[in-house]
């Protein structure tokens, strides 16, 4: 989308967000929005009329505003409520992020003990194990596909054991992953995705049968062991949370290794100063997350009751989506936003989001990044793209900020 095409664009569409276009020049769109018109009208086929949100302190606002709900059976009656697009959305859609309270804290507490604090360390030695053997088959090459050699397969791995899942099967994680994440209203695309999440459902009835035959110690198990209570977790939740964690375990660490990657790739001086002070690796990492936040756009939220905002009225059943990315370059809340800076102060990124909805696996995906990262560096010190920054591409997706690929030789 040209400069001048945005200045005539009155509504944005949902195949605009998602195109690839858009990803390239999003960074200026958001920062002409931000001052302009902090409210965007977007329309969304069969969703309806939205709002995009492109403001930091209106995303923490909206981020906790109860008047907005995740799931829209809270929101619309019996008789307006909108006709499945997808045959298998039932059975994929009933997890804790479509969800607001008391279901949300309900399904939160089933999983939340296994990303404690003291859990998360426990990992720490199989998250390098298994950053070095990836690295070990790749390293004689001198040359690597970051994301296909690296940046999916280390944070697949980890949540697959988490949850008890046959390695073998992680590759049919990554085809499904990007069904769910496609947020696509065009026939062609909503029947392809639909046929894959079929296969997604059928899969997870599989595996279910098999843990119910032969529970572990796993995290699956343990869902299962819910579900059998009854009151705890439906059928439906059970296998919508499977994906969930499945989807979200991995999806945004891939975006979070690849995109820093690339952020230090393309920033020499920083990249330098990260090698000579690895002490600053957290640092780096948080500055990461605000500069090519992982999560692009946040799922859809739903106007419960009507408010004001910026002297728009936002109505009943209008939909609310947040641009962290924007949100994360607002120039009234971090100077110079547009700088990659390792060493920022006071970063009060919201990559991970804000409010009830605040990820579970953040403090995963920073230790992974963090092993990534570091054993990366370690290993590889003369690390360089190959090729030009120009011709790296974001990928045409709704939801992520995802590089295609990284080629990188060393």
């Amino acid at each position: 989308m040209s400069s001048k095409e945005k200045k005539s664009v009155t509504i944005l569409t949902e195949s605009q967000l998602s195109s690839r276009a858009f990803k390239d020049e999003a960074y200026e769109f958001y920062k002409e929005v931000r001052k302009s018109q902090p409210l965007y009208p977007l329309s969304l086929g069969a969703l309806g009329k939205g709002w995009l949100i492109s403001r930091y302190d209106d995303a923490i606002y909206l981020l906790k505003n109860e008047k907005l709900k995740k799931n829209y059976e809270n929101v619309f009656t019996a008789k307006e409520k909108r006709p499945a697009l997808l045959k298998n959305e039932e059975s994929l859609t009933k997890h804790m992020l479509n969800s607001d309270p008391p279901d949300h804290n309900r399904l939160r507490t089933l999983v939340q003990k296994a990303f404690t604090h003291r859990m998360i360390l426990q990992l720490e030695d199989k998250i390098q194990h298994i950053a070095d053997s990836l690295l070990d088959k790749v390293q004689p090459n001198k040359f690597m596909n970051l994301v296909d050699d690296y940046a999916f397969p280390l944070p697949i791995i980890v949540i697959s054991e988490m949850l008890g899942i046959p390695l073998e099967d992680r590759q049919k994680f990554r085809v499904w992953s990007q069904a769910i994440i496609d947020f696509s209203d065009a026939p062609e695309r909503l029947q392809e995705n639909d046929h894959l999440l079929g296969e997604f459902v059928e899969y997870l009835e599989s595996l279910v049968r098999k843990k119910r035959r032969e529970p572990a110690g796993d995290l699956i198990s343990a869902l299962i062991q819910a579900e059998s209570e009854g009151t705890q977790l439906s059928t439906e939740e059970l296998y919508s949370m499977i994906m969930l964690l499945i989807v979200a375990g991995h999806e945004t660490t891939v975006n979070l290794i690849t995109n820093m990657t690339y952020a230090l790739m393309c920033h020499g001086d920083q990249f330098e100063k990260l090698r000579q002070q690895p002490d600053l690796m957290n640092s780096a990492i948080e500055e990461a997350l605000r500069f090519h936040s992982p999560v692009e756009l946040t799922t859809i939220r739903w106007t419960a009751e009507p408010f004001i905002l910026h002297g728009q009225e936002i109505k009943r059943k209008d939909v609310i989506i947040i641009s962290l990315a924007s949100a994360n370059r607002d120039e009234k809340i971090f100077p110079n936003a547009d700088i990659f800076d390792i060493e920022r102060k006071n970063n009060r990124h919201i990559a991970f989001g804000h409010g009830n909805h605040f990820c579970l696996g953040a403090q995963l995906a920073r230790l992974e990044a963090k092993i990534a990262i570091s054993t990366l560096l370690r290993r590889c010190p003369n690390i360089q793209l190959k090729g030009e920054k120009e011709q790296m591409k974001w990928k045409g997706n709704f939801l992520m900020r995802a590089l295609e690929e990284l080629p990188l030789s060393f």
